[in-house]
């Protein structure tokens, strides 16, 4: 169970990568659109892994390498907003597939 401060540092971390996606959604996410699903930080705060939902451009593959690619760039600016902590999560993105999945079950169920 996380615990209250977990808690709190996802979702701040969500927010600041939000908007970091969100201003450069052109360079970083290559026009694609990206959502934050979810952020879950680990007990002891030094990883915290991002659950991506990517829609509207290219391949979902080409994106999150890219988004790979430019990592540590990524957490320097969500360190920059975070100056309160004394160490920064350590960030590593994964796609969010459940709505994929949710989709394939309703197809399932109309058909």
């Amino acid at each position: 169970m996380a615990s209250i401060r977990q808690n709190r540092i996802e979702e701040v971390i969500r927010e600041e990568l939000s908007v970091f996606f969100q201003r450069n959604a052109r360079e970083i996410c290559l026009g694609s659109m990206v959502t934050v699903t979810t952020v879950r930080v680990t007990a002891d705060l030094s990883l915290a892994r991002v659950y991506l939902s990517i829609f509207a451009g290219p391949d979902k593959r080409e994106v999150m390498d890219n988004i790979q690619m430019n990592a540590s760039r990524i957490r320097g600016e969500v360190g920059r907003k975070l100056k309160n902590m004394r160490k920064i999560p350590e960030l590593t993105f994964h796609i969010d597939d459940s709505l994929d999945y949710a989709q394939e079950i309703d197809n399932l169920l109309k058909s």
